[in-house]
């Protein structure tokens, strides 16, 4: 096992995190407390703006829960750390966008980790699967997130059968973006974190915390909730100079330099 199974590095802006856990970059408590303090790091440094998650390796983005682990007698209840398992479908106040580069087979938990990103980007042998039917287990996270995704019965297929979904169809779904050969798949996970850490940070926290917070509202009470400014990132956002920024460049007709504050 390599030493250093979560791997981080900062280009300016963009925070790239790799699970690298051969042989299938599987997720145990330990591993995913690793992650976990990456994103919380990440989440909290105001210079960083935009996080790409991927996979060591061309075989495996995540296999997921560690099965080894459990065997062996690590508790299903351990301490997965506050982001919760996978280091981010849990971690409070994650107002900045995630990107998943999946570069492989993406199962339970590992298709879990790709759908707690808000983007995904997969190469094209990519394959997703929630097995967790055959282990007697619940796959957790995908029993709540994936209906809201795609509609219901395309949910309860992959849910109730587990069977495989290849990188194509996950397209076709709406699970994913964009596909695109191996080779190019961190080139334009990049390309895209890019244009994203070029964009207004304090807009996206606000996007990422009404679309979260909202989920259990009607549409009268997360508006209401918004025009009060009862969204911490709303009321930053509305009392910003990257607002008045933003006015300015659109009446001068140039692009407006966004400062995060």
């Amino acid at each position: 096992m390599h030493e250093e199974i979560v791997r981080t590095v900062c280009d300016g802006p963009v925070f790239e995190v790799v699970l690298d856990r051969p042989k299938a970059n599987a997720i145990d408590a330990a591993t995913s407390r690793q992650l976990g303090a990456a994103f919380t790091r990440f989440r909290d440094d105001p210079e960083l703006r935009v996080a790409i998650i991927s996979g060591a390796g061309k075989k495996f983005f995540s296999a997921g829960w560690d099965l080894i682990a459990s065997a062996a007698g690590e508790p299903g209840d351990a301490d997965y750390g506050p982001g919760g398992f996978g280091g981010i479908q849990e971690l409070p106040n994650l107002n900045k966008p995630i990107i998943a580069a999946v570069n492989g087979m993406a199962v339970g938990g590992g298709f879990e980790l790709a759908l707690s990103a808000d983007l995904i980007i997969a190469a094209e042998h990519a394959r997703f699967a929630l097995p967790e039917i055959s282990a007697g287990t619940l796959a957790e996270a995908a029993t709540i997130r994936l209906p809201r995704r795609i509609p219901y019965y395309l949910a309860m297929e992959l849910l109730l059968l587990g069977r495989w979904m290849d990188a194509r169809e996950a397209q076709q779904r709406g699970i994913v973006i964009e596909v695109v050969a191996a080779h190019e798949l961190m080139p334009r996970a990049r390309a895209v974190a890019a244009v994203l850490a070029a964009g207004p940070p304090l807009v996206f926290a606000a996007i990422k915390e009404v679309s979260r917070e909202s989920e259990n509202l009607s549409f009268a009470d997360a508006m209401q909730r918004i025009r009060q400014r009862q969204f911490a990132s709303v009321a930053t956002l509305y009392s910003s100079e990257d607002q008045k920024e933003g006015a300015r460049a659109f009446a001068a007709k140039r692009a407006p330099q966004w400062r995060g504050r």
